[in-house]
């Protein structure tokens, strides 16, 4: 696996999760674009789309990568 690090500006941990997201106004509803967060910034980044109703789906880097 590549190097992957967290979207959020100026991070350059680990990503650990995978925010799944779209936008309504641009984006047919099966789109999904995605953002990486490491654990402290996960829930701000959560939030972030949350309040814009973009945020689809949280979902674990491993499981994104390999699902079963």
């Amino acid at each position: 696996m590549s190097d992957v690090i967290c979207s959020a500006k100026g991070c350059r941990a680990d990503a650990v999760w995978v925010l799944a997201w779209n936008n309504p106004k641009i984006h047919t509803p099966e789109r999904r674009k995605t953002w990486l967060a490491c654990e402290e910034h996960r829930e701000h980044l959560s939030q972030f789309l949350g309040v814009r109703g973009f945020l689809k789906d949280v979902v674990l880097l491993r499981e994104w990568e390999s699902p079963e």
